[in-house]
This record gives C-alpha cells, structure tokens and sequence, in this order.
C-alpha cells in the first residue's frame, strides 16, 4: 500500500491562509460599519444573498454539476442555517454591544467546541483528553475575558460574548451537518447551496423582524456590505477549498489563530478600538486551547529524536 503524500504549507498555501484570515478578519470591521445604519439580521441577509451570484457564476464557468435530489437540497437549508444564519447573526448581534476585535477573538474557540462536537456525535472522530482540555482552555479563556462579575453583574456586553459562543457552537454542528449529510457533493456547490439556503431562510426571517431593508444607505455601509459578501464570503470560501485541497484541514485551522490580529487591527486602525489587557490573556488562554487541540506543537516540543544506528 503506498503513502499518502503529506500536505504541508508551502508559500503559496501559506499566503493564501494568510488572505482568508484577512477576508474573515475583515467581516468583523464590515460588520461593525454596516451596523452604523442596518440592523443585525438585516446584515446577514445582505452578507449571503449577494455573494450567492458570485459563486453560482464560479460552479456554472468550472462546469460543476448542480444536484437534483431533494435530500440534498434540505440538507443545504440545513446547513444554511447552522453554518450562515445562526451564527451569523448571532455574531452581528454581538457586535452591537462589544467591539469587532473582541468578537473575533471569542470566534475563535470555533477549532476548540468543534473537535468536541465532532468527537461525541462523529464515530470517526473520537473524543480524546486533549480535546477535552482544549475546550476547557478555550472556555477559560472566554471567562477571563468575561470576568469574575459576568455571573453576579450581569449586562448586554456579557450576553453579546455568550452570542459569540453561541455562534461557535453553530458552526461546531454545522461541521458535523457537513460530513454526515453532504460528503461526496462537490464542495464549491456546497458552498452556494448553503448560502442560497440562508437566503431562503433570511428572507421571511428579515420582512418580519427588521421590516423591507432600506437600500437608501451611505457608501461606506455600501462597500461594507460588498466587502463582506464578496471577500469574506464568496472569495473566503474558494480559498478555504483550495487551502484544504493543497494544505490539509489540520493547517487549515491554523486560520482560526490568524484572523482576530486582521480584525484587532483594522478595528484599531479605522474604528477606534482598543484591546484592553484581559482581552489579549484571554486570547492567549484561547490560543493554548488550540495548540491543545491541534496537538502538533507539543508533539515536536516533547517528540524525542530519533536515534541513528552506530556504523560498524
């Protein structure tokens, strides 16, 4: 039997995790402006309806076949739902009432709740003691940030990080949606199924909580919302395919500790923000959790070398 040839991050591959952490980073800092005049679930709905044109003309010039069976088709409402609406949403909630960077940083348990999602519901995917100890990491992390006056002071500010979490948990689920409901379809016409599912959804969703969306908007909230659909979505999703394709899903993880310095800095950059100092312990609480997960780095820290065989 011959071995699979390792995926490992070349320059290209590295430069391409480094653009889709600054597209997704950059959802964040579009989010935050498009809230100066559009409600959260408004936002959502722009996000995916727009940037389903985009890849719909990608799947039709690359010749991708477009399913026909029902099955499927729910199955993208579904994953719609778990991996665009909800946490979507959730996380534009979110930054109504906390600043972008602190919201992407809090996203970034993402890497953590999944492997334990996957791990107690994916047979394949076992639930192992450093998943448990990076989820816990992660949840620290998340609790320093929130401090000790989240459970006795309770305010918007607590509930928007608890929408972040909530969001995380979504796409956890929806990475399990993913595998068991729509392995073996194509992933770029996974991609626009979902977003077209989203859409469906948001669309009722928006007309009775939020009313007609306004189209009479500024500029800068115009190119905040074309930003988010065609970089952070559209253009995120053919790199996070291609990343996976050339580097493996192990290294595209890596992303998750890439975007919120791209969000931090564009927050500090154009909006003001400021990081205070529990943010940046939280996020290296966090950051361990992954490296716990993952698992890589403690295995070439503590691997013994190899002995060579003496001559003679």
């Amino acid at each position: 039997m011959t071995k699979a040839p390792s995926l490992t991050l070349d320059l290209k591959s590295t430069t391409m995790l480094l653009l889709l952490a600054a597209v997704w980073g950059g959802s964040f800092f579009f989010g935050e402006v498009a809230l100066r005049e559009v409600p959260p679930l408004t936002i959502t709905l722009h996000r995916v309806m727009w940037a389903v044109p985009i890849l719909a003309l990608i799947v039709c010039f690359k010749g991708i076949p477009v399913p026909r069976s029902p099955r499927i088709w729910g199955a993208y409402l579904v994953m719609g739902g778990l991996n665009n609406a909800i946490p979507f949403s959730l996380i534009f909630w979110g930054q109504t009432q906390i600043d972008s960077g602190l919201a992407s940083i809090l996203n970034g348990t993402t890497a953590m709740f999944a492997a334990v999602v996957a791990g107690l519901l994916l047979p394949d995917e076992p639930l192992t003691a450093k998943k448990v100890l990076g989820a816990a990491l992660g949840i620290a992390g998340v609790a320093f940030i929130m401090g000790p006056g989240a459970l006795t002071d309770f305010n918007p500010g607590n509930l928007a990080q608890l929408a972040i979490l909530g969001a995380t948990l979504s796409y956890a689920f929806a990475g399990v949606w993913g595998k068991t409901a729509l392995a073996g379809q194509p992933p770029l016409m996974n991609a626009l199924g979902m977003l077209m599912g989203s859409t469906v959804m948001m669309i009722p969703i928006v007309l009775v909580y939020d009313g007609q969306p306004n189209f009479m908007l500024s500029a800068s909230v115009w190119g905040a919302l074309t930003g988010m659909a065609a970089l952070s979505t559209a253009l995120a999703y053919i790199l996070y395919f291609a990343i996976l394709a050339r580097a493996g899903a192990a290294n595209l993880l890596l992303v998750t500790l890439l975007i919120p310095p791209f969000a931090i800095g564009l927050g500090v950059m154009f909006l003001g923000e400021q990081m205070g100092f529990e943010a940046w312990i939280g996020f290296a609480i966090i950051a361990l959790g992954f490296a716990v997960t993952d698992g890589r780095l403690f295995s070439a820290v503590f691997q013994k070398p190899s002995r060579k065989p003496s001559a003679g």
